[in-house]
């Protein structure tokens, strides 16, 4: 039996590391602002403090380390995936197009995860308009990352067998990516208009980015013996 049939256990918690330090770290640093008595950064001056606030601050080093370790947790995932649906452990890639957007779904996370290191390094009180920008990139590759996802999984179902677990992954990637795009078109409207509302916006993109995180770890445990294998006769169908 294969490394990645003996371990696929331990696979989902690379997508349950990513989300549990990513949720952890955003709940200390909202608590932090808190129990602090809800200061005003010198960076915004608004009533809700941004997430890049908080992480500008004496928190710096823990935002800077959960954010170099949440990016490659999804690339690792996703990368992972890959190799499951090359071994026939997930459900396989048949065709060239479903190839190409599993890939594209690859260098969206890979985007999303330099701009998060970045995004983190340059911090809004020192560097304001670099922290947009990585901003900026770090919520495009998520966005791409998600869509691709979805459409690769969509064709996808058409040729697995036990299709409803597919279309619960698949629409629950949907489900959250396209909520993740309407906040960060809110977010970045609010920007210019209401700064208040941008930061409970902000907040609600990344602890709604832990749900999306979370749903690798369900993919992953659809790499199990015989599940996600389709059958020689159907492969050759198919080709």
């Amino acid at each position: 039996m294969s490394l990645l049939s003996d371990r696929h256990r331990y696979f989902v918690l690379i997508p349950l590391f990513a989300a549990f330090i990513w949720f952890s770290t955003l709940l200390a640093m909202l608590l932090t602002w808190f129990v602090s008595g809800r200061p005003k950064y010198v960076s915004t001056q608004v009533a809700v403090a941004y997430i890049s606030d908080v992480g500008a601050s004496f928190l710096k080093p823990l935002f800077v380390v959960t954010c170099c370790l949440t990016g490659p947790g999804l690339v690792i995932s996703l990368t992972i995936e890959r190799l499951l649906r090359h071994k026939g452990r997930l459900p396989p890639e048949f065709h060239t197009y479903e190839r190409i957007f599993g890939g594209l779904a690859i260098a969206g996370a890979l985007i999303a995860m330099f701009g998060l290191a970045f995004l983190s390094g340059f911090d809004t009180a020192r560097y304001p308009t670099e922290h947009l920008i990585f901003l900026l990139v770090f919520m495009v590759g998520v966005s791409l990352s998600s869509i691709f996802t979805v459409i690769e999984f969509r064709w996808l179902a058409d040729d697995y067998p036990e299709v409803e677990k597919l279309k619960r992954a698949y629409i629950s990637k949907a489900v959250i990516g396209l909520s993740l795009v309407v906040l960060a078109i809110m977010f970045g409207v609010s920007l210019f208009n209401a700064q208040n509302v941008g930061g409970v916006v902000e907040w609600l993109i990344a602890f709604g980015f832990t749900f999306y995180l979370l749903t690798f770890a369900y993919d992953l445990r659809m790499a199990k013996v015989g599940e996600g294998e389709v059958s020689q006769e159907r492969r050759t169908e198919i080709h």
